[in-house]
């Protein structure tokens, strides 16, 4: 399935910004079951200096600097997508839970250290005895661990209360926990967080879905904005995606954009400004199917 995902972000001020710096992460990243065929990226006003790079995690950043005066600022990041259908696997034919945690501690495969980098505490997700007594009843002894990863993710799903406006940027996993609800990102924070307090890698997925889903597909919740999921490791696999939003592994309705720790490693657009005080933003993401190739 190929895609056009059409990406805009803007912001409004009370008075003119004089200098405004912003880091991207806009443009989808290629992986085993997804291309990225083609990227544009609009800015108004001009900038006076943009650069591209790739960040420690390899997704695409694109640093931005404004210093002509402005009231008005727009993104525009205009992408299509080659999605492939993920191959179907057998969850119980995973590695038993507790030994991806105890052999990922002591392994010296470059994989695995890559991958235990996403085991540790980040800013949004901080281990805890509560996450880890939340995610137990998914791991029983011996459980195969995407098995396990599949019933935390359904019980997220069942448990939470998809509620827009009741959590910020800046909520924390175990708050989350607490609140029992939230949005996509608060899921897949918190489902992360689970796993990291078992002492397994988890990693934060940030994307989109298909807002126009291909015939006699679901329409998935949260497909009107950027969407987030999480991806779990098994070194028998690798990394597997899991979806605790709607309570499924991804499929090709689900387009990569970057993946990192957390959410605010891979904000979509961070910046700051000299001048603007009060300032508005909007925010919106369409995503069509264009080819069933």
């Amino acid at each position: 399935m190929i895609y056009r995902v059409v990406h805009k972000t803007s912001y409004s001020y009370s008075n003119s910004v004089s200098l405004c710096q912003n880091l991207l992460h806009l443009r989808p990243r290629d992986h085993a079951w997804q291309t990225c065929l083609d990227f544009e990226l609009t800015v108004t006003p001009r900038p006076a200096s943009r650069q591209q790079g790739m960040d420690l995690f390899g997704n695409h950043l694109t640093w931005l600097t404004l210093v002509e005066p402005h009231d008005d600022f727009q993104i525009t990041a205009s992408s299509e997508v080659q999605v492939e259908a993920r191959p179907e696997m057998d969850l119980a034919d995973s590695t038993p839970w507790e030994q991806v945690r105890d052999g990922l501690a002591r392994s010296s495969d470059p994989s695995h250290i890559e991958a235990r980098q996403y085991a540790f505490d980040s800013p949004l997700v901080v281990r805890a005895e509560e996450l880890a007594a939340y995610a137990l009843p998914s791991f029983g002894p011996g459980r195969p661990l995407l098995e396990a990863a599949m019933d935390l993710t359904r019980r997220i799903e069942e448990e939470f209360a998809f509620v827009p406006g009741a959590t910020d940027l800046e909520t924390a996993a175990l708050d989350v926990l607490k609140l029992k609800r939230g949005v996509c990102q608060d899921f897949a924070h918190l489902q992360i967080g689970c796993l990291r307090s078992l002492g397994l890698p988890a990693r934060y997925v940030s994307g989109y879905l298909a807002t126009r889903p291909p015939p006699g597909q679901p329409r998935l919740v949260g497909a009107d904005v950027s969407h987030a999921w999480i991806s779990a490791f098994d070194p028998a696999t690798g990394w597997v995606d899991f979806d605790p939003t709607n309570g499924l592994i991804p499929t090709q309705q689900h387009v990569t954009l970057a993946w990192a720790r957390d959410y605010r490693e891979v904000c979509p657009v961070r910046g700051i400004t000299v001048g603007g005080e009060t300032h508005w933003l909007g925010v919106s993401v369409d995503v069509q199917p264009i080819s069933e190739k």
